[in-house]
């Protein structure tokens, strides 16, 4: 129904806490035609929205906005996360998009200069006042979408590899007023995640330095404080892996099912080949096809084989066993329609969100 799709591995960013960061800047990429002809195909055969996202920097795919044209020319559903630096060209596609689209900025920072500690950006790009000057002027020309500001909660002790990541609890509620103020639809807070040795993405509480109940009463504080800014026309989100941290029951996200159904509903494709989840992008056990995996009638066969396969091999209960999954209590939903034999016809209801 959805797809993570990661136009490109080339980012200008270097960040200490990017999930990604060894499958970036890397010489595969795609063949523009091929990746247009699969859009087509797909949307042909059921899909609904694509997310432009990862493994890259989206907007610096060559012809980026023409793309999102396109998607949009075959009725889908657009979502685009992108780290700001080139919001001329989410500028250039923004009249193309429309309601239930939406455009994600990852900032994570209230200061510049803890943006640019923690993104480590290339001298030439913008400043994060820059990059939010960018908000109202989209606005002006299609306010139809909606603009957030990412912001991933990062504390001391936590690493990537060996690197450990800058701290920012102390810039929560600066960077609500930020983005009140410069015109965000909302902000986003979410905690940060770390590659396991099974390639998945986790959190891992453990790896907070000094006491965790000291952190997440500051984290506390400091949301409870940003929601001061709420509004109308402006919100502040807590994620569910957030929300599970907060309240100390994060682990009971992480009794999954031993066959993850949404695999065959959310897949992602990449320049580096198809793969299950978004949670191990880049991951061989994970791999269901290349990077032309729905280029045509044939192709598309052997995936469907691959996911059929994938689908009894790929024991989430293990694999997973320690990934708050955004896809927790879809799974067990459809597990117990499937336990229960009952029509999902019949309890079904459409949100309009496809990307979930």
């Amino acid at each position: 129904m959805s797809i993570n799709l990661d136009l490109t591995t080339a980012c200008n960013y270097r960040c200490d806490h990017c999930i990604d960061w060894e499958i970036l800047n890397s010489k595969v990429r795609h063949a523009d035609e091929t990746l247009r002809r699969q859009m087509v195909e797909m949307a042909a055969r059921g899909m609904r929205s694509v997310i432009l996202i990862g493994g890259g920097e989206p907007t610096l795919y060559p012809g980026f906005a023409s793309f999102v044209a396109h998607l949009k020319a075959l009725g889908l559903q657009v979502a685009v996360v992108s780290n700001g630096s080139r919001n001329d060209r989410i500028l250039e596609a923004a009249p193309h998009l429309g309601d239930g689209d939406w455009v994600r900025l990852s900032l994570d920072a209230a200061s510049d200069a803890v943006f640019r500690a923690m993104h480590k950006p290339t001298p030439s790009t913008l400043g994060l006042d820059e990059i939010c000057g960018y908000v109202r002027r989209i606005k002006e020309v299609n306010s139809t979408f909606q603009v957030g500001f990412s912001f991933v909660i990062t504390w001391r002790g936590g690493t990537r590899d060996d690197v450990a990541v800058v701290e920012n609890i102390g810039e929560i509620e600066a960077a609500a007023r930020r983005a009140s103020e410069a015109g965000f639809d909302y902000i986003s807070f979410k905690p940060f995640l770390e590659r396991a040795d099974t390639g998945s993405e986790i959190m891992d509480p453990s790896k907070i330095e000094g006491a965790m109940s000291d952190v997440l009463r500051r984290i506390r504080q400091g949301i409870d404080a940003a929601r001061a800014y709420e509004g109308p026309g402006f919100s502040v989100r807590e994620s569910t892996n957030l929300r599970m941290l907060m309240e100390n029951s994060w682990r009971e996200y992480t009794r999954q099912p031993k066959t993850c159904h949404m695999q065959a509903l959310r897949q992602v494709l990449s320049p580096h080949g198809t793969f299950n989840c978004p949670a191990y992008r880049g991951v061989a056990a994970a791999r269901l096809g290349e990077s032309d995996a729905y280029c045509d009638v044939d192709s598309v066969a052997s995936t469907s084989n691959s996911t059929a396969a994938l689908l009894d091999r790929f024991d989430a209960s293990a694999n997973c066993r320690d990934v708050t999954c955004l896809y927790h209590e879809t799974n067990w939903w459809l597990e117990h329609r499937i336990e229960d034999g009952e029509s999902l016809g019949a309890v079904t209801e459409d949100r309009g969100d496809t990307f979930l």
